[in-house]
């Protein structure tokens, strides 16, 4: 049994990554096929244990929901236009934009920050006549950088925050230390040198004339009330018990987006435009790899590759992190980071507890190698693709060798920062600093 379910893990993550436009019913079929062959239980997906799971996924739909309105309401363009106003010229305008882009993707689904930030870089682009390409390659390279900075960060950090339990403060403060997102704010400010010096001959001074209209504030005081919520929701004094049976979050992100749409269904508005937007193909793809991934831990798949981790590693916790994040940034940079996450973050829980110490910092460098490994290549994340899709409908078609001679350098001094700075917070008490 172990060997069908690794044989159709397999083929099942090789179709994912040659059919991409029909992952989701790929891993749907994957998961009936575990279901029908008792690898992974139907009732267990409607009982407790699953919880976790469903208030993944209802954070994700409430957070797509609340950012599809936030969009409309233009704000993020306005701020885009407050900035570059303040700019002197096009490589400090490039270098804030492309700040502005990971401050905002780590509240923010990272392609709907590109489609925020882009048309300003291209309207920016054709005033001053210049070519779009650096700038929206930094704004979507930079919108990946912050995906781990907080819990509705990205899907991954959503993912971590499930595995590991962590709420929403904690990706800011973690057991007395720093965390992920002032981790990722060192990474960002590494990463924004590397583009200064990248940007250094794009000296054209700019001025912005018009600035982008906002007459609706409501769908930004829905962003700002769901992370407050979740902050709250953190320091609430509820029971583990009722942590873990209760979707706690994802009522939260699910309850702002409907009173977002009542209340445009109130105003006589059009519902329709933010319902298409909403990603129902990633919740169904979710939905599928969450039983591919039961069934496989199930049958020991996930205790197998655990031991063979260890058995490389030699039980040396350094090496261990070492290999977790940097197989994470290669793999990531050719291969969809959500699956490859949602597989490693249970051998890393496994691992941890078999070896008796904190599984933290293995959790921390898996996801920050996951999320940033994505920026190496123009697949590697789907905010890569996106960015590339608007300079395509622009007339500029991007090489390869283009958009690496930015992102390598960029996602290299991001990722060895955020290496360095993991492990010297978060490094197990007592472990020698390579031991």
């Amino acid at each position: 049994m172990m060997i069908f379910a690794l044989a159709l893990f397999l083929l099942t993550y090789a179709l994912l990554l040659v059919f991409p436009k029909y992952r989701a019913y790929i891993a749907l079929g994957t998961a009936l096929i575990f279901v029908l062959t008792r690898m992974m239980s139907v009732e267990k997906i409607f009982t407790v244990d699953w919880i976790p799971n469903w208030n993944v996924l209802m954070m994700i739909l409430g957070t797509m929901g609340v950012v599809t309105l936030f969009i409309e309401s233009k704000m993020p363009a306005l701020l885009a236009d407050m900035i570059i106003d303040k700019m002197p010229n096009v490589k400090w305008a490039t270098v804030a934009l492309a700040l502005f882009a990971g401050l905002i993707s780590a509240f923010v689904d990272n392609v709907a920050t590109v489609l925020m930030v882009a048309p300003v870089a291209v309207t920016l682009a054709k005033k001053l006549k210049v070519s779009p390409v650096n700038i929206i390659i930094a704004i979507a390279i930079s919108s990946n950088l912050q995906g781990a900075a907080t819990l509705v960060g990205d899907t991954t950090s959503i993912l971590l925050g499930a595995e590991a339990k962590m709420n929403f403060a904690q990706f800011f403060f973690f057991q007395h230390k720093f965390g992920l997102f002032w981790i990722c704010q060192v990474a960002a400010i590494v990463s924004a040198i590397v583009l200064l010096f990248l940007f250094r001959k794009d000296k054209q001074p700019i001025h912005m004339e018009e600035k982008t209209e906002v007459t609706d504030y409501v769908p930004t005081y829905l962003l700002l009330g769901t992370i407050l919520l979740l902050i709250l929701a953190s320091f609430m004094p509820f029971s583990d018990n009722f942590r873990e049976s209760f979707p706690i979050n994802g009522v939260i992100c699910v309850g702002l987006f409907i009173i977002g749409l009542i209340r445009k269904i109130i105003k006589k508005m059009d519902i329709k435009p933010t319902v298409k937007e909403l990603d129902f193909f990633t919740l169904l793809l979710l939905f599928g790899l969450f039983v591919i991934i039961g069934g496989v831990e199930e049958v020991g798949i996930i205790k197998k590759i655990s031991e063979i981790i260890k058995d490389i590693s030699g039980g040396n916790i350094f090496i261990m992190y070492t290999i977790f994040v940097w197989i994470s940034v290669m793999l990531s940079a050719v291969i969809d980071n959500i699956p490859y996450v949602m597989t490693m973050l249970p051998v890393v829980t496994m691992i941890a507890h078999s070896m008796g110490i904190a599984p933290y910092v293995l959790y921390f460098g898996l996801v920050v190698g996951a999320t940033l490994g994505g920026n190496l290549t123009p697949i590697g994340a789907s905010a890569n693709i996106a960015g590339i899709g608007i300079l395509r409908k622009e007339g500029h078609e991007v090489s390869v060798g283009t958009f690496m001679h930015i992102s390598v350098p960029f996602t290299l001094s991001a990722v060895i920062s955020g290496y360095i700075m993991t492990w010297l917070i978060f490094k197990p008490a007592g472990i020698p600093f390579f031991g």
